[in-house]
């Protein structure tokens, strides 16, 4: 076993150094239209696909929906 070696150039932290404890609780407000969290299945292909075109993958699936919703609302009403 190692015995402890006091250090006087770098002494142990003490409470009073370290300042009290910053807590963050989760990320924070969200700008609108506020998201919904939920869960979906995809097929391997498709995810892979967006997955492949980089990062922001799930806003770019969020956008290909939100076209395909626009498109069928548009041609719902003509």
């Amino acid at each position: 076993m190692t015995a402890k070696v006091r250090d006087s150039e770098n002494p142990p932290w003490t409470e009073e150094m370290l300042g009290p404890p910053l807590v963050k609780k989760g990320r924070g407000r969200q700008r609108e239209p506020t998201k919904v969290s939920t869960t979906i299945r995809l097929d391997a292909d498709v995810l892979a696909f967006f997955r492949a075109r980089g990062p922001g993958y799930q806003t770019q699936i969020n956008d290909a929906l939100r076209k395909l919703v626009k498109r069928s609302l548009a041609n719902r009403s003509s």
